[in-house]
C-alpha cells in the first residue's frame, strides 16, 4: 500500500473505481456463464470465502501483531472509535468484534449467501440489473439517517436517471419475473443482497474504516461463520454440495476469481473508492456495471444487441454525470 501513499488522492480514486467496476462487470458475466456449471451457489460461496481467506487470515494475524506492538511501544490504548488497535476473533480481525460482527454480516456473509442463493431462482440476468443498479437508490437512502447527508435534487434526477436506464436494459427480462413460478424469489434475494452491500458500504464511511482492514475483517467473520454453518447442513443433509464431484480447474478459478478477485482485490479497492468519493456517489459509479455487463455478453456470450440496452446505458452515463459532481454532495 506504500506505493498508493505517493499517488494523488484524485488518481487512487479515479483506478480504485476502474478496478472495482471491471472486477464486478466480470463477475456478472462470468455468473451468467456458470449458472450451469457443477458446483451450486452455496458451494461457489465457500469457494470465495476459502480462496479470500487464504490471504486475508494471515494478513489480519499480521496486522494484529503489529498494533500489539505498536500500541505497547506508544503506550497507546489497546482500543479506539475506529479500530485501529482494537482485534477480536481469536485476533484475525483487525477491528473491534461490534464492528467486525456488523460489517462481516451485511458485506460479506449474508451478501454472499443471497447473491448465490439467487442464482438457484432467477437467471444472472436479473442480477445484473437487480444487484448493482440498484445500489445508489439503496446507498443515498441509507446516507441520509446514518451519515446525515441530503439529497439534493440534481442528485435525484441522477438516480432517477440511473434506476431508468437499468430497468431498461434488463426491463425485458425483468417482466417474465412476474409470470409465476419462483423467480421472483430469486429477484427479492438480489435486491436484499444489494441492500446488505449497500449498509456495509454506508458503514465503511460512517466507521471511517482503512479498506484493507475492513476487506480482512468481514472475511475472518464470513470464514468463522459460514464455513461451520455450510459444514453443519452438509452433515444434517439439509444442504447439497458438488465440491468433490466438479472438476479442480472449476473450483480453483472460483476461488481464484470469486476470492481472491471478488473478495481481495475489488473489496479493497472498493473501500478506497468509498473513501475518495463518498458511499452514495461510489455506488453511482458502480451503476456502470449493469450495462457494461450486458455489452460484455453481447461479445463473451453472444447476447443479442437490443435498442433497450442502448438507451439505457445512456441513461446511466448522464445519471453518473449528475451524480458525482462534487457540488451535489450536501451535508445537513
Amino acid at each position: 500500500m506504500h506505493f498508493i501513499q505517493r499517488w494523488s488522492p484524485k488518481t487512487v480514486g479515479l483506478v480504485a473505481a476502474a478496478i472495482t467496476v471491471v472486477i464486478w462487470t466480470s463477475f456478472i458475466v462470468i455468473a451468467r456463464a456458470s449458472v450451469k456449471g457443477t458446483l451450486t451457489p452455496f458451494d461457489i460461496g465457500l469457494a470465495r470465502i476459502i480462496g479470500a481467506s487464504l490471504v486475508l487470515v494471515p494478513l489480519g494475524v499480521w496486522l494484529v501483531r503489529r498494533d500489539r506492538v505498536e500500541a505497547v511501544q506508544n503506550a497507546a490504548p489497546d482500543s479506539s472509535l475506529k479500530g485501529v488497535h482494537a482485534s477480536s476473533l481469536f485476533g484475525l480481525s483487525p477491528l473491534p468484534l461490534r464492528v467486525t460482527a456488523i460489517c462481516g454480516v451485511f458485506g460479506s456473509f449474508a451478501y454472499a449467501a443471497l447473491a448465490y442463493s439467487g442464482f438457484t431462482f432467477a437467471p444472472a440476468a436479473h442480477a445484473s440489473v437487480l444487484m448493482p443498479g440498484s445500489l445508489p437508490l439503496w446507498t443515498s437512502l441509507l446516507a441520509v439517517p446514518l451519515l446525515g447527508l441530503r439529497i439534493t435534487a440534481v442528485r435525484a434526477l441522477g438516480l432517477a436517471l440511473i434506476v431508468a436506464g437499468d430497468l431498461l436494459v434488463g426491463g425485458a427480462s425483468l417482466l417474465h419475473a412476474f409470470d409465476g413460478g419462483q423467480v421472483w424469489k430469486g429477484d427479492v434475494l438480489f435486491m436484499t443482497a444489494s441492500l446488505c452491500w449497500a449498509i456495509y458500504s454506508v458503514l465503511t464511511r460512517r466507521y471511517a474504516l482503512e479498506p484493507v482492514r475492513a476487506t480482512v475483517a468481514i472475511t475472518v467473520f464470513a470464514f468463522m461463520t459460514y464455513v461451520p454453518l455450510y459444514g453443519l447442513l452438509l452433515l444434517t443433509h439439509v444442504l447439497h454440495s458438488q465440491l468433490l464431484s466438479a472438476p479442480v480447474g472449476e473450483v480453483l478459478f472460483q476461488m481464484g476469481f470469486q476470492g481472491l478477485g471478488s473478495v481481495v482485490i475489488s473489496g479493497i479497492t472498493f473501500n478506497l473508492m468509498v473513501q475518495h468519493y463518498g458511499p452514495v456517489r461510489s455506488t453511482m459509479i458502480t451503476a456502470l456495471v449493469p450495462g457494461l455487463s450486458a455489452l460484455a455478453a453481447v461479445f463473451f456470450l453472444g447476447e443479442p444487441l437490443h435498442w433497450n440496452l442502448m438507451v439505457g446505458l445512456a441513461l446511466v452515463t448522464a445519471g453518473i454525470l449528475f451524480g458525482v459532481r462534487k457540488v451535489n454532495f450536501a451535508i445537513k
